[in-house]
């Protein structure tokens, strides 16, 4: 008799590639477990005067120094388009056109995306229905890719030693964080603004359950906050990132009270214009899908802390808490900061039909 063992499954490696780093999360195949979530900091000085190929190399070499030595299993992976490679809009279609929704957005794209649609991936998401007048409108969110763009990052992580199994986007990855989190029936009528503040951009998702309303991208985050400290403390860009973030990723009462205190003094004016940002998306969510008002605030992405957390909280009126992607898994040791993770754990947590 030969016997048969089962063998242990676990999920898809969801790869997060950032502006400033990369993330990477798995979690068992039932999603119950955390198998390995890792970080790895791309290069920064002169990033903008390098070519194409040589910014992939970087990319390339940080995915294999984010995996080196780690827990992960197998190579499968789903990727991520982010603000770089994305173009995203809310659009308003007719209900009673007599065309298809299909035929209906891919003609709205045409005028609107920046690249031929014969080149392009265009995927939609039918937010809600709204009035707009006496007419009853369709608000849908339009997403699209140029090809060559998509064809790039697969190359670039084939050559990392991943195999792609699926592309997802940041503003489903994020809600799928949440909503693997808040399972039960009273949590899929609750609506909910995910903010993600990330190093280049701050991604803005307001959703219902797992059903998307509202997504947006503000020009506007760490690097902005960089520039604003070297400014007011005079100092290089380079030392101004460390120093903020040096003090930020210690605990509270390790911090340097002064430092602190400069860097917020710094950095307040940018944090107004985000808070005033987010007013106007709450603003837009109110006056565009009556019936439910916003319920809840959770802030994400590589700048998130307590203290953004409370700044945000007092302008935009809603009750905030900070992102944690992996609260309700058991962590394998997993501590400290893990707001970076909640786009690779919203991909990791994507099905696929590959099996491990």
């Amino acid at each position: 008799m030969i016997a048969r063992f089962k063998k242990s499954r676990f999920g898809p490696i969801g790869i997060d590639i950032g502006s400033r780093s990369v993330k990477l999360a798995q979690f068992s195949e039932d999603g119950k477990r955390l198998i390995e979530a890792s970080r790895w900091d791309l290069p920064m000085p002169n990033a903008e005067e390098l070519s194409d190929d040589e910014l992939d190399d970087q990319v390339v070499e940080s995915l294999a120094q984010a995996r080196e030595g780690r827990g992960f299993k197998g190579n499968d992976a789903v990727l991520c388009l982010n603000h770089r490679q994305l173009f995203l809009q809310n659009i308003r279609v007719s209900k009673t056109a007599q065309v298809s929704l299909d035929r209906t957005v891919q003609q709205e794209a045409a005028g609107r995306i920046p690249f031929p649609v014969a080149d392009a991936e265009i995927r939609y998401f039918e937010a809600a229905d709204i009035r707009q007048g006496d007419a009853v409108m369709r608000e849908v969110i339009l997403m699209a890719c140029h090809r060559p763009v998509l064809e790039r990052l697969l190359r670039v992580v084939e050559r990392a030693n991943f195999r792609p199994v699926a592309v997802d986007v940041e503003p489903t990855s994020l809600v799928r964080t949440y909503t693997s989190q808040f399972r039960r029936d009273e949590d899929r009528e609750v609506r909910t603004m995910y903010v993600h503040v990330g190093f280049e951009s701050t991604l803005v998702v307001i959703a219902q359950g797992d059903e998307l309303l509202f997504v947006k991208y503000i020009d506007l985050g760490g690097k902005q906050f960089d520039e604003a400290v070297s400014r007011k403390l005079k100092m290089s860009i380079t030392d101004s990132a460390a120093l903020r973030r040096n003090n930020g990723d210690r605990r509270s009462d390790r911090q340097d009270p002064e430092i602190t205190r400069s860097v917020a003094d710094a950095i307040r004016p940018a944090v107004e214009r985000l808070a005033g940002e987010l007013s106007m998306c709450v603003r837009y969510h109110s006056v565009t899908f009556r019936g439910r008002p916003l319920e809840r605030f959770v802030l994400g992405g590589g700048e998130a802390s307590e203290a953004l957390l409370e700044a945000l909280t007092k302008r935009v009126g809603v009750a905030g808490e900070l992102s944690d992607p992996f609260r309700m898994y058991a962590r394998s040791g997993k501590s400290g900061r893990t707001c970076y993770w909640d786009i690779a754990a919203g991909l990791a947590l994507r099905e696929t039909n590959s099996t491990a």
